[in-house]
C-alpha cells in the first residue's frame, strides 16, 4: 500500500536488517569522499529493542572499516533505542550510564541524544520510553586501531565496572603474566590503575589500545588469548585431579 501511494519514490524491501546489503541499495553517484560533507544517504530507523544493540555495533564496525552503508561516505544515522541504551550511547566520562557502548560509539562518531519519546506514543505501548539518537561518523576516529582490538580492550575494561580498571584490563593477559603485563600496560598508557571503568575517557582508551597493540605485535599469540577459555581449561584440569584422587581412594 505504501509503495502504491508513492509510485517511483518508495521501494520497500522485506528482509532482515542485520543481513540486508545497504551498500547495494543506492546509486554510485551518491558516493562522497570520507573527508567531504556527509552524503545524501540517511539511515533512519525505529529499531526493535532486541536487535538495536547488535545492529548498532555492526554499523559501528562498518564505520570503522568504511564499508556497508558507509561506502557512500560518512552516512548519518537517526535511530531509536530503549531510553537506557540511548543514555549509554551518549554518556559522558564519569556518568553512571558510561559503558562499552559509550566508548565504541563516541570514538567513531559524534553522538547526540536528540530527544525522548514517551512510551505511550506507541501502539502497542512499550514498558519503557524511547530515545532518539543521531550519529555522524567522524572524519578521523579518536582511536586509530582495528575495531576488534578496540572492542576487546573496552569489553575487558568494563568486565568489572564497579572495580578498579586494572581488574578488568588484567583479563587481557594470561594468568602467569597477568600482574606484570597489566602493570606494564597501565604504566605505558599513563592510566591510573585505581580509576573505575566509568571514569576512563576516550583518550584513556586510545592510550590503552595503542599500548596493547604494541604488546600484541611483540607477542603474536596475545590477541587470541581469551581468559574464559583459560578458566575453562583450569577447571577441567582441576576436575581431572579430583577424579584421580577419588580413584586412588577407591
Amino acid at each position: 500500500m505504501l509503495s502504491d501511494a508513492a509510485p517511483g519514490k518508495l521501494r520497500i524491501v522485506h528482509g532482515d536488517v542485520l543481513t540486508f546489503k545497504v551498500e547495494r541499495a543506492f546509486p554510485e553517484s551518491l558516493k562522497r569522499q570520507w573527508e567531504d560533507d556527509p552524503p545524501n544517504v540517511h539511515i533512519i530507523g525505529n529499531l526493535p529493542f532486541n536487535v538495536s544493540t547488535p545492529l548498532i555495533v555492526k554499523w559501528l564496525e562498518n564505520v570503522s572499516c568504511r564499508d556497508g552503508p558507509f561506502i557512500y561516505g560518512r552516512t548519518q544515522m537517526m535511530l531509536t533505542f530503549q531510553k537506557e541504551v540511548a543514555e549509554r550511547l551518549t554518556a559522558n566520562t564519569g556518568s553512571k550510564q558510561r559503558s562499552r557502548l559509550s566508548i565504541m560509539a563516541q570514538y567513531l562518531c559524534n553522538v547526540q541524544h536528540i530527544f525522548t519519546i514517551p512510551g505511550q506514543a506507541f501502539v502497542p505501548k512499550p514498558e519503557v520510553d524511547v530515545g532518539v539518537v543521531h550519529f555522524t561518523p567522524l572524519v578521523q576516529p579518536r582511536i586509530e586501531q582495528p575495531f576488534k582490538l578496540v572492542e576487546k580492550v573496552v569489553q575487558n575494561a568494563f568486565q568489572f565496572r564497579r572495580k578498579y580498571c586494572y581488574r578488568g584490563l588484567g583479563m587481557l593477559f594470561p594468568e602467569v603474566e597477568r600482574v606484570e603485563s597489566t602493570g606494564k600496560l597501565l604504566e605505558l598508557a599513563d592510566v591510573d590503575p585505581t580509576l573505575r571503568p566509568t571514569q576512563l575517557s576516550v583518550s584513556h582508551f586510545k592510550s590503552l589500545c595503542d599500548v596493547y597493540r604494541k604488546m600484541c605485535d611483540e607477542d603474536p599469540l596475545l590477541f587470541a588469548y581469551n581468559f574464559r577459555e583459560e578458566l575453562k581449561q583450569n577447571k577441567s584440569k582441576n576436575q581431572e585431579k579430583e577424579d584421580d584422587k577419588e580413584k586412588h581412594r577407591l
